[in-house]
């Protein structure tokens, strides 16, 4: 039988194992299988040859139980309910083992921002916020940079939903420009904090940073941060990178600033002199001691698993391992730093820059990076934990914490 790949089903199916270990109560069971509330909308933009092209839209808010939702917002012609679902799923997972105050939100536009204007995105960027500028707020929900996103969308949705709403609350969106509000250390974070994660999985394997072999699949926002910093921080050497359209590898290590500069120049990773052409099929199989999954959904499935090698797999994409897999990399004794646990220094450094934006006193990126590493660490821990003493594999454990978490939430509040 084929695996199912669709990500809400995924998301499902790995909450209903959690659920069972747990021993959920049945109707909370169903409860926390399905997001709370969801909006469709049409975007009208004006296009600059004149044209008007509608645009679908999605904004889902999966649970406010622990508090308001989060989450990102992707432009990507792909883009799906089902997938923003999962990623609203996952983000309500990932705010409550990271022990943040936030519930989990996601949102969507069906579009290609390649094609587009910077005219053209800034009216469907502010088309996207007047829809959904009612039910968002620092109290509510508060939306952020994802896929083909990025802090100047961010100003444009901010500056749209204080025209709105007539009073300034830079809080309602985070990845902001920083004069505009946004926290010092924002870019980095979801890199940052998957390397607090490396570095606790690694004593957890008895593994030597220094030297060991990375292969990174994507090189956007988080991918390039995270081949920075592996090397910077550890001692690491990346010997494969990709982006969309293909990969580079060199056995003796890339150099991360030679990398970027190249890409930088061509738009594309492929081609780099002093490199070879490598698929982004063949770099998951590389013989390394760390994978970092940077990309998308459905990457590490039960077709590739077991041609897997690497020792560590640390999830910086959401969702790039199907259940299938899951089964394979723990039968091989692969340590899986799961998504929702390895990528939430983005969300954990989005809600330091809500806290700042509520009392208007910003902090240090040194201030940013201590604080992050030791929610980073502290979650980690309680992951690990978990997965010694209920001997489950670390992604069900990453679940226990934050099900767990979630469902007391929904309890005190007398909703189930």
């Amino acid at each position: 039988m084929s695996e199912n790949l669709n990500p809400f089903a995924i998301a499902q199916a790995q909450l209903d194992e959690a659920a069972k270990v747990l021993g959920l109560d049945r109707d909370m069971h169903a409860f926390l299988r399905q997001p709370q509330r969801e909006f469709h909308f049409t975007i009208p933009v004006k296009m600059d040859d004149g044209s008007t092209k509608t645009f679908q839209g999605f904004r889902v808010q999966y649970s406010d139980a622990r508090g308001p939702a989060k989450g990102g917002i992707r432009f990507h012609p792909d883009e799906t309910i089902d997938t923003v679902r999962a990623l609203a799923a996952w983000m309500t997972w990932k705010t409550a083992v990271a022990d943040i105050p936030l519930g989990g939100g996601k949102g969507g536009v069906v579009c290609n921002p390649r094609e587009m204007s910077p005219g053209e995105l800034e009216r469907l960027s502010r088309g996207y916020m007047r829809n959904i500028a009612r039910y968002v707020g620092l109290f509510q929900d508060s939306p952020a940079p994802d896929v083909n996103t990025n802090p100047q969308i961010m100003a444009w949705m901010l500056d749209e939903y204080e025209t709105i709403m007539g009073h300034r609350e830079p809080g309602v969106i985070t990845g902001k420009p920083l004069p505009l509000g946004g926290s010092a250390g924002r870019g980095p974070a979801t890199a940052m904090g998957g390397m607090y994660t490396i570095r606790e999985a690694a004593k957890v394997v008895g593994m030597d940073l220094k030297g060991a072999k990375v292969a990174i699949q994507g090189f956007g926002n988080v991918g390039s941060y995270a081949a920075k910093l592996i090397q910077e921080m550890f001692g690491a050497k990346v010997i494969a990178v990709s982006d969309e359209f293909g990969g580079i590898f060199n056995g003796d290590g890339l150099d991360y600033h030679t990398v970027a500069q190249h890409l930088a120049n061509t738009g594309k990773v492929i081609n780099l002199p002093g490199s070879e052409p490598i698929s982004n099929k063949d770099l998951l199989e590389l013989d390394v001691d760390i994978l970092i999954p940077a990309a998308i959904e459905n990457q590490l499935t039960a077709q590739n698993a077991n041609n897997i090698k690497a020792k560590i797999i640390a999830e910086l994409a959401n969702g790039p391992t199907t259940p299938e897999a899951d089964d394979i990399f723990e039968s091989k004794g692969i340590y899986v730093i799961p998504d929702f646990l390895c990528n939430a220094g983005g969300v954990t450094v989005s809600y330091f820059e809500m806290v700042q934006n509520a009392y208007q006193f910003y902090w240090s990126e040194a201030m940013v990076n201590e604080r992050l590493d030791n929610k980073m660490t502290t979650a980690f821990q309680a992951v690990n934990t978990m997965a010694q003493e209920k001997k489950v594999y670390t992604r069900v454990a990453a679940y226990l914490v934050a099900v767990s978490r979630v469902a007391e939430a929904v309890r005190l509040r007398g909703w189930v």
